[in-house]
């Protein structure tokens, strides 16, 4: 049997689509890099002239739920990541939304894809259409057993909004999540109630609230900031000194009804969001948030499709196998959870 791309890789140290980009000698790598596997495919006599391009036109699958990049537009970044990546390997890209009442098959038969970047939430249903076409398929911002993908650290990014809050002085920290079908809010969910763990601080389960479903987005936020309020005031109880919300526009809406009911930011509140959108730094006060590098996770994408197409030029078995890769995440400490409780009660 003659030398694989595999082989090369394992040589070399790399991945294989490294190997692949290195010997087309295509953007994106180091020189040093490339001069590591263009030497070790040398030494193993290794044909470069084996390497096909299986994938030439990719769809970017989003859900209908997230197509309004006005009002969400973390996936406008993430979208053009992709396509900055399509356009420097030479792939054509195209952008299809999708919901449980869509005809999947025939969209996908209109868009003749060679392969699918799946981004953010989408129903089961649509996930195993889309495993029974046998085409390569990558995940973004979602996470499904059998599935290759990459998302954000959100257990990392809730542990860092976590541990600046203790930090502050904040112990009743409110969580206003999502629906937990969602993979990134699940993460974010999880994050918020182990950090109370490792702090070693005793968890308010009433503190965790989720937002109702199949209504827009904002005023859910908005509803569910309005229940922790009354909540306090009905049982007599301490409002939250802080909320930490699971993406930046739910946070930016219960700063608004906080506002409203007379409570300042951060002084009786703190808040902190997630995804650093432009309206998180413009805001007032700016919105403390986790940042993310999102058009990253687009490109990161590209690169999982294409090691999945090589891993098939290469015969590998394992190519369906879940493999996850994890994009950092960092906090941006802003105005809106600036002040120390220690300072508010001065």
């Amino acid at each position: 049997m003659g030398t694989t791309i595999r082989d090369v890789a394992r040589a070399a140290s790399v991945s294989i689509g490294t190997v692949s980009r290195a010997l087309k000698n295509q953007p994106g790598l180091s020189e040093a890099t490339r001069e590591r596997v263009v030497e070790a495919a040398r030494q193993l006599g290794y044909d470069a002239a084996q390497l096909r391009t299986r994938i030439r036109r990719v769809t970017f699958l989003l859900h209908r739920q997230h197509n309004n990049f006005a009002v969400s537009p973390f996936f406008s970044h993430v979208l053009h990541g992709f396509e900055e990546a399509c356009r420097e390997r030479r792939l054509v890209p195209s952008v299809l939304t999708a919901g449980p009442t869509h005809d999947l098959a025939q969209q996908m038969r209109l868009h003749a894809p060679d392969a699918v970047a799946v981004a953010g939430f989408i129903e089961p249903e649509l996930l195993a259409h889309l495993r029974s076409m046998n085409r390569p398929v990558v995940l973004i911002d979602l996470h499904a057993p059998g599935f290759r993908s990459v998302n954000v650290d959100n257990t990392r990014g809730a542990a860092l909004a976590m541990q600046h809050l203790f930090a502050m002085g904040r112990k009743r920290i409110a969580f206003i999540g999502g629906s937990l079908a969602h993979y990134s809010i699940a993460q974010r969910a999880m994050g918020y109630r182990l950090a109370y763990f490792e702090a070693g601080m005793l968890f308010d389960p009433t503190l965790e609230v989720t937002t109702q479903p199949a209504i827009d987005a904002e005023v859910a936020a908005a509803d569910a900031m309005e229940r922790l309020i009354a909540q306090a005031r009905d049982q007599l109880k301490p409002l939250p000194d802080a909320v930490f919300a699971y993406n930046d526009a739910a946070a930016l809406a219960a700063m608004r009804v906080c506002v409203g009911h007379g409570l300042r930011i951060p002084e009786d509140v703190a808040f902190v969001g997630f995804d650093d959108i432009p309206a998180a730094a413009q805001s007032t006060p700016p919105l403390t948030t986790v940042t993310v590098d999102k058009e990253a996770l687009g490109r990161r994408g590209v690169d999982l499709l294409l090691e999945t197409a090589q891993n098939t030029d290469a015969g590998d078995a394992d190519t369906n196998l879940t493999t996850d890769t994890l994009v950092p995440v960092r906090l941006i400490p802003r105005a809106s959870s600036a002040t120390t409780r220690t300072q508010t009660s001065a």
